[in-house]
């Protein structure tokens, strides 16, 4: 489905390290991947300023230095909010990846794992800490240090709908860049390149994140909407997208996607933390294994989780009231 983006503009002085988006129409998601990601629907956005990056270590660090605010993974969880975990487990931490040598099956536990005293300051746990990485994302954030930082710099987390409009830079490729992964051999984005999880032909010192604006921009000048790191949003977690609306009149204008309650993980029936919807993919998707390094496909994340490969960056909207979830 081929859609027309219609143009909105603005007088308004444009936000330092922000883009202005023209609101439109697009078709959102796709039916030829995930099946979280279909059925592909028209939507409608209005306009909106959005971050040219994701949030930096270095912006970050000025957020944590203004406010005294203390991450969830600088925090021992509590123990009610986590019925039958074991008591050794309940310090503070985050969730690291670590290249295996070898795997056995698909257990995740094989490369991911919950390092105590790992956060934004220490993204590798241990003795780490951020020197070369102060233009990296920052990582190691859940959904509610996310959104604090929004608070505090008088903006706000991205719809779904927001998120997806911005990556696509104007186009409906497969890719923010075409319809090519590596066109002409040549990385687009910061992926895993080699067999994930075992391999990778990245060299030493640069299988994770990488400084921001080290790929090319979008069509809309904005950097890493592919890649590096997958990105909050606003919107709960669905299984699915809603059906296409049947009439031109009906198509759904600045949608907020999902409910709380709908959001929770099923797998967990004790464990009651709502899921946010998580895009554009990050360094850990390839070919082999997670092919979410497209505008379109989308994950579902808890609220309370905070990992070494999922960072945000901001939006500000004009003239309508954001979402104030």
């Amino acid at each position: 489905m081929a859609l027309a983006f219609e143009k909105i503009g603005t007088s308004e002085a444009a936000p330092e390290g922000m883009r202005w988006i023209e609101g439109g129409t697009f078709t959102m998601g796709s039916d030829q991947h995930y099946p979280e990601e279909a059925p592909a629907h028209p939507v409608t956005v209005d306009g909106f300023w959005i971050d040219e990056t994701p949030v930096t270590n270095r912006k970050f660090m000025e957020f944590v230095k203004a406010t005294g605010h203390v991450t969830m993974a600088e925090k021992a969880p509590d123990a009610r909010d986590y019925p039958g975990a074991l008591p050794h487990m309940l310090r503070a931490g985050s969730l690291l990846f670590t290249q295996p040598k070898t795997v056995n099956g698909t257990d995740i536990s094989q490369w991911w794992s919950f390092k105590f005293g790992a956060n934004w300051r220490r993204p590798l746990g241990g003795i780490s800490d951020l020197r070369g990485r102060l233009d990296h994302p920052v990582v190691h954030v859940a959904w509610s240090d996310a959104k604090a930082y929004a608070d505090w710099a008088g903006l706000e987390l991205a719809t779904e709908a927001e998120w997806e409009f911005a990556a696509r830079g104007g186009s409906e490729s497969e890719y923010a860049w075409g319809d090519e992964l590596s066109p002409d051999g040549k990385a687009m984005a910061n992926t895993w390149q080699g067999i994930f999880p075992t391999q990778t032909t990245k060299p030493k010192g640069e299988e994770r994140t990488s400084a921001v604006r080290s790929f090319p921009p979008n069509g809309y000048g904005l950097y890493d909407m592919i890649g590096n790191v997958w990105e909050w949003t606003s919107d709960y977690w669905t299984t699915r997208h809603p059906e296409p609306a049947r009439h031109s009149c009906c198509i759904p204008s600045n949608p907020r996607g999902g409910d709380a309650e709908a959001s929770y993980d099923p797998r967990l029936p004790d464990i009651r933390i709502p899921r946010r919807v998580l895009k554009g993919g990050s360094h850990l998707c390839a070919p082999n294994y997670c092919r979410r390094y497209r505008p379109a496909a989308r994950h579902a994340e808890p609220e309370d989780t905070s990992t070494s490969h999922v960072g945000f960056r901001c939006i500000k909207r004009v003239g309508r009231k954001g979402d104030a979830r």
